[in-house]
């Protein structure tokens, strides 16, 4: 299973699909391919992290 070069779907950048993260995916029993970079990720990451905190209080 070699590498894979994969486009962000928010950023439009080329990002690595590793071996071992696919294999990670596969273990984990994911099927679709990440459509974000790590970088877009993160970021989508804590604004839903803020927005939970902001609903709270």
């Amino acid at each position: 299973m070699p590498d894979k070069n994969l486009i962000c779907k928010d950023c439009q950048k080329e990002f690595v699909f590793t071996e071992g993260e696919q294999e990670f995916y596969k273990e984990k029993g994911l099927v679709n391919e990440p459509q974000r970079c790590p970088d877009c990720r993160k970021e989508r990451k804590q604004q839903r992290d803020r927005n939970r905190f902001q609903r709270r209080y």
